[in-house]
């Protein structure tokens, strides 16, 4: 086999935004995420509806096609 052919592999930490800390291993180290399972909505079942206010509706009668 070839020798020095494979990035090195260690221990690192990966930090959400939300402040969730989570040990692993990887190539890289310290990993910076915005979202993981304890924030994320599928996993948390908290879903936020970004479209409440009717999007749709709101272009129709802004450019005059609710006719």
């Amino acid at each position: 086999m070839k020798q020095n052919l494979h990035p090195k592999y260690e221990k690192t930490t990966i930090t959400c935004a939300c402040g969730n800390v989570i040990e692993t291993s990887s190539t890289k180290s310290n990993i910076r995420v915005e979202i993981c399972s304890k924030c994320h909505p599928f996993f948390t079942g908290k879903q936020k509806l970004v479209d409440t206010s009717g999007r749709v509706d709101m272009f129709k009668k802004r450019y005059g096609l609710d006719k």
